[in-house]
């Protein structure tokens, strides 16, 4: 019956329908509702890109995977009108090509990136609001994650709190606070020679040995993993 039905389409539209992709299943273990995001390059984008996640639920987010592809999916909190961390620009809501507002921790991915691989990470170069795995299907690969708790001991000056309260749900990186070149690898400070870890750089990688800290962390964070592989992702592991 498929096949009947697909010959009938144009052959560009085959394509697209045929066309492979990998599957992310997003997973809340946080004892509240988070409203998880996703974003990739435009030729490719996500079946979704923002939707409401009620604790202890699971939903799931198709990308396309037949050429290389670029993106990131974190978790939005304490969302109305805006969300406290992670805000895209549309509360609770569908991002529609936007990412995230620091801070928020990242499960980052390329997927057929090179010679048959995906490569993916966890990242906190922005910042850090949730723990999170990233966790291929494929049991031959690596599960990367962050599980410190870096809102603990965030300073003052680089946490964001609850709307009404005291608690800190998000850190700041010393790149998304202050936006200077020497923190953000950026200008005269853009190799690995040049620019050295700051202090948040530092804080967040000894709280996550296996995560992005800031931009040159690619021999400890960086993993790699077969195209066509499916992914778990999980908030609060």
């Amino acid at each position: 019956m498929a096949r009947q039905i697909l010959f009938a389409v144009p052959f560009a539209v085959l394509l697209l329908i045929g066309g492979e992709s990998a599957t992310f299943t997003i997973t809340n273990n946080c004892p509240m509702t988070i409203w998880p995001a996703a974003f990739s390059n435009k030729e490719s984008p996500p079946s979704k890109t923002g939707f409401e996640l009620a604790s202890q639920a699971s939903d799931t987010i198709d990308i396309p995977s037949t050429a290389k592809t670029s993106g990131r999916i974190w978790a939005r909190t304490y969302c109305t009108a805006t969300c406290r961390t992670g805000e895209c620009g549309h509360g609770g809501g569908a991002c529609s090509g936007a990412t995230g507002v620091p801070p928020a921790t990242l499960a980052e991915f390329t997927l057929n990136d090179n010679g048959g691989l995906d490569t993916y990470d966890i990242s906190n170069v922005d910042g850090f609001n949730l723990r999170v795995s990233l966790a291929p299907e494929n049991q031959a690969c690596f599960t990367a994650s962050c599980s410190g708790d870096i809102n603990a001991d965030c300073p003052a000056d680089r946490a964001i709190k609850v709307p009404s309260g005291s608690d800190t749900v998000g850190c700041l990186s010393d790149c998304a606070a202050l936006n200077r070149p020497e923190d953000c690898c950026t200008g005269a400070f853009s190799t690995p020679g040049t620019c050295q870890p700051s202090k948040s750089a530092i804080y967040f990688k000894e709280k996550c040995p296996q995560a992005y800290g800031y931009a040159y962390h690619d021999q400890t964070s960086t993993f790699t993993c077969s195209t066509g592989t499916n992914y778990r992702i999980t908030f609060c592991p």
